[in-house]
């Protein structure tokens, strides 16, 4: 049935009936339109999603200094702590989407659930880490004594919540495997706005302090949970799927994602060693850095909407059996992200007098950051074909390739940072080199891997 592509396998939406295999269409026009209907819910859905860390530090931070700090360092253990759990939404996403393409549906949906239990099981533990060691974790990062309460009662509070954005990460990864991205958009867009209310309505209206930001944003979270869990439910009793535990396929579902959480420790390494690189050249450095960061993160969200688009489509067509529409989909969006990866550097060079002051009015900074964003720019052209081609090697379940390489291109950017450091560069020279020298040798080596057949690998699952 290759090319045989049934409209509500398309679409996606678990509660639909769906038979046959599914393969990736082959027109060109067909698979813009398909990348398109993939990747613009999930920038979005990208985009609502840092907006809750957002929300918290403009309401917090009008409670007082101390408070906001307790913020930042609470937020920064809860924000790593679901970065290394990304692996639950990427796996989920290309199993559940190989099932879809072999027109297994009911199979597609177990895996899903498979993928929910093991965030559950992954955020209870980490539940009980947080509530009970909070006060050490606060003091590891050294706070002073006003931001210490502040960040321990967050970080407490916090904590029960984090099962909930497990289970957000996994169901997330099943609807993208089920080729339904408009949903997590929808949840991600209604959760960022009951966040702003309850964190309105608790800090300020009962007077809760950081205490009421805290239980705003765990309710938000436990909310989305629910959306997303009704949803998975509805599909699996449609589909007579077993929501039990499963051990097996929990175990299953825990091997595919530990190589992706090898690749995901490799990159927040490497984006700590950059920022100490920058943190020991001067405030001046850090500060620009910070900001150069955020502008490439914020641009980072379309890239990644179309590696979500790539996650889905391949793995969907190497279930249906299709290598050559996989590899036809890959070239398309390949395409796609050359020529975004070109518009954006465009737009960051000549719209640079334009948000820089929105950032600083130090300037210093302002004149290090224009110079910064330069490299910034001119790396963009290789940024978008990383980021696809890393989603296509994720979606055809290349785990392992993923995890051997990720510590070789951080041992390349550690070298390039050293050499940086020894001969006494600057910001802009870590940028070039360091940052340069990171995407050229992801490029190079997801390149080389896709060029070969060896990540083509068809069928329901990965052997």
């Amino acid at each position: 049935m290759t090319g045989d592509v049934k409209r509500d396998a398309r679409r996606g939406h678990p509660g639909e009936a769906a038979t046959g295999p599914a393969a990736a269409p082959r027109s060109g026009r067909a698979q813009d339109r398909e990348i398109l209907r993939l990747a613009v819910p999930a920038f979005f859905a990208l985009v609502a999603e840092p907006l809750f860390i957002l929300a918290d530090a403009a309401i917090v931070g009008h409670l007082g200094t101390p408070q906001l700090a307790g913020l930042g360092i609470a937020g920064t253990v809860l924000s790593t702590l679901v970065n290394l759990c990304v692996f639950l939404a990427y796996a989920t996403t290309a199993s559940v989407a190989r099932l879809v393409g072999a027109g297994d549906r009911r199979g597609a949906i177990r895996q899903g659930v498979d993928g929910l239990w093991l965030g559950t099981l992954i955020g209870a533990a980490l539940l009980v880490v947080g509530v009970i060691a909070a006060p050490w974790i606060v003091d590891a990062f050294g706070a002073s004594a006003t931001a210490a309460p502040h960040a321990t009662t967050y970080l407490r509070i916090s904590s029960l919540g984090i099962p909930a954005m497990l289970i957000v990460l996994a169901a997330t990864g099943v609807l993208r495997g089920l080729q339904d991205t408009r949903t997590p958009l929808v949840v991600a867009v209604a959760g960022f706005a009951a966040n702003l209310v309850l964190n309105l309505v608790l800090v300020y209206g009962f007077d809760f302090g950081i205490a009421g930001s805290a239980w705003g944003t765990v309710i938000a979270q436990w909310a989305m949970a629910a959306a997303y869990l009704a949803v998975v439910v509805r599909g699996a009793r449609a589909h007579e799927a077993r929501l039990v535990p499963d051990f097996s396929g929990i175990r299953a579902s825990a091997a595919a994602g530990a190589p992706l959480f090898v690749r995901t420790v490799s990159l927040r390494a490497i984006l700590i060693i950059g920022a100490v690189a920058a943190t020991r050249m001067g405030d001046t450095e850090i500060a620009t850095h910070q900001v150069a960061w955020q502008i490439w993160t914020f641009l980072a969200f379309a890239l990644d909407a179309l590696a979500i688009a790539a996650q889905a489509i391949v793995g969907r067509a190497l279930g249906a059996g299709d290598a050559a529409g996989a590899r036809s989909a890959t070239r398309r969006m390949l395409a796609w992200s050359v020529w975004t990866g070109v518009v954006f550097g465009l737009v960051i060079v000549a719209a640079r007098p334009l948000y820089v002051p929105w950032f600083t009015g130090d300037p210093d900074v302002r004149h290090l950051l224009g110079a910064v964003l330069l490299a910034a720019a001119a790396l963009q052209p290789l940024a978008g074909p990383v980021f696809v081609l890393d989603g296509v090697l994720i979606g055809a379940g290349d785990g392992r390739f993923l995890a051997l390489m990720m510590p070789a291109v951080l041992l390349v950017f550690a070298g390039a940072v050293a050499a940086v450091t020894a001969l006494g560069g600057g910001l802009v020279a870590l940028w070039w080199c360091g940052v340069g020298s990171f995407m050229a040798a992801r490029l190079l080596l997801l390149g080389w891997r896709a060029k070969g057949d060896a990540w083509l690998v068809t069928g329901a699952r990965v052997k």
